[in-house]
């Protein structure tokens, strides 16, 4: 009988590539002209008062503005369009990643780890990304298709979703839950990141942070060129450098 293999799931945005995919394809579709002027103005406003950290809650309405946008638009575009929108965006930030888990990921694999991807971000980039860092599956949002256009129509693969699309894969590929690895850096990924024994938060958002410390899980913070990695003992963390 074949022995079942532990496995390590990863968020990609924020977490293994240092910008967020969803983001980047957008710019992408911008350049390639998709999006009106006056609607993207507003977007680049957002992205502003963000970078200037205008107010605690700018980033998500920044993102808000953003998805506002391309759910508008995303019915006028053509499966085509964003294929070749996302093969741009891979070709500039597939290497643009964090040491840390670019370095796990292949330790992981090394040690007979199952790979698994799972992002927010469109299917198709997410699909992209996976297969150039060799994960054995994936899952993204998926946009409903007709007639080689996008209609509108989403599935989109948020918090609460995470986990019960991370045990489809886990049923599918015969994987044991013993071991199990997820690596997140946001509140979304917390569902996800409490389904496995052991759970990293990374480069945490202040919510994430804050039930990482109150459920114990290990830390670990990227600054420049050095990891920091802070564990979890006696109630306490204890800070180390990685490598």
């Amino acid at each position: 009988m074949k022995k079942s293999r532990p496995f390590a799931v990863f968020d990609l945005d924020g977490t293994l590539i240092r910008w967020q995919l969803y983001h980047a394809v957008a710019d992408e579709l911008a350049r390639e002209g998709h999006f009106g002027v006056i609607e993207y103005a507003k977007v680049r406003q957002a992205r502003m008062n963000w970078k200037q950290r205008a107010t605690a809650g700018s980033f998500k309405d920044y993102e808000q503005t953003l998805v506002n946008l391309v759910d508008v638009a995303i019915s006028g575009i053509s499966v085509a369009d964003l294929t070749k929108a996302c093969q741009a965006v891979l070709a500039e930030y597939k290497d643009q990643v964090y040491t840390y888990t670019r370095d796990l990921i292949r330790q992981l694999k090394a040690e007979g780890y199952l790979l698994f991807a799972i992002s927010a971000s469109q299917e198709q980039i997410v699909k992209l990304l996976a297969d150039y860092y060799q994960f054995d599956d994936y899952g993204g949002s998926v946009y409903e298709v007709k007639d080689g256009y996008f209609t509108g129509q989403k599935e989109v693969l948020k918090r609460e979703r995470k986990p019960t699309y991370l045990k489809e894969l886990v049923a599918k590929h015969g994987a044991t839950w013993a071991g199990s690895v997820a690596v997140g850096d946001s509140e979304s990924d917390i569902p996800m990141l409490a389904s496995v024994e052991r759970p990293i938060a990374f480069n945490p958002t202040k919510e994430l942070l804050s039930h990482a410390q109150a459920a114990n899980w290990k830390v670990v913070v990227e600054r420049k060129n050095v990891v920091y990695e802070l564990e979890p003992v006696d109630g306490r963390y204890l800070l180390r450098l990685a490598g």
